[in-house]
């Protein structure tokens, strides 16, 4: 499984009104490991970023001058994610601003591209309902080191959300695997005639049983 965490930085807040990308950086994930096949351009956005943006990201005007514009790498972005599911914290922001990005060079939406989408702040929302959840919040809930984080950064913010995203998820990692060593076990059961065995029951005692439903309270009060 190929998955790509993605993020962009940009001169400001609205891709309708002619804001631009000025940072992409991407993450490569095969089965949940991080392979150190990183995407990442500085752009230059043809405009200047407006000062709440710089106050966020501390990206220069000037220093986004000689950088490459986004159709000279938007073929090697393309053939970079082509068939991943993207990764992505507020999903919507980051492809509002790269549909744009592609429309104006005539390649189409990101869709088109891509196996899937998923949204790290969507699953937090659900995850921890009425908590913070920005990837800040989230690198300190979850554990996650963002002490080199003073500004945003496309690269650096890609490689915190997929530190973010595979400790999300990883409950689902271990049921599944809890399911793949259940499947392989029953299979080299299958050849066992059990009838020639004489099974004996062995019940729980009252302690165990005490014991169990403490446990099964504390999970349903966690829950």
């Amino acid at each position: 499984m190929r998955q790509i965490v993605l993020d962009t930085e940009t001169t400001g807040l609205s891709a309708e009104n002619g804001d631009r990308i000025i940072e992409i950086g991407c993450v490569e994930l095969i089965n949940r490991k991080i392979t150190g096949n990183h995407f990442h351009h500085y752009l230059n956005p043809e405009r200047d970023s407006h000062e709440d943006a710089l106050k966020v990201h501390g990206i220069s005007n000037e220093f986004l001058r000689d950088k490459p514009k986004f159709e000279a790498i938007a073929t090697d972005f393309l053939d970079y994610i082509s068939g991943a599911e993207l990764i992505i914290h507020n999903a919507a922001f980051d492809v509002g601003f790269l549909n744009k990005e592609l429309d104006r060079v005539n390649l189409g939406a990101l869709t088109g591209y891509i196996s899937g989408i998923t949204d790290t702040l969507s699953m937090a929302k659900e995850m921890y309902p009425g908590k913070r959840n920005s990837l800040d919040a989230l690198c300190d809930r979850l554990g996650v080191d963002n002490a080199s984080r003073t500004l945003h950064g496309a690269l650096l913010d890609a490689e915190l959300l997929a530190d973010v995203y595979i400790c999300l998820t990883r409950g689902q990692n271990a049921l599944l695997i809890q399911e793949e060593t259940a499947d392989s076990r029953q299979q080299e059961m299958a050849d066992i005639d059990l009838s020639q065995f004489d099974l004996p029951v062995i019940l729980a005692s009252d302690q165990e049983i005490h014991l169990h439903n403490l446990v099964m309270g504390q999970v349903a009060k966690a829950s």
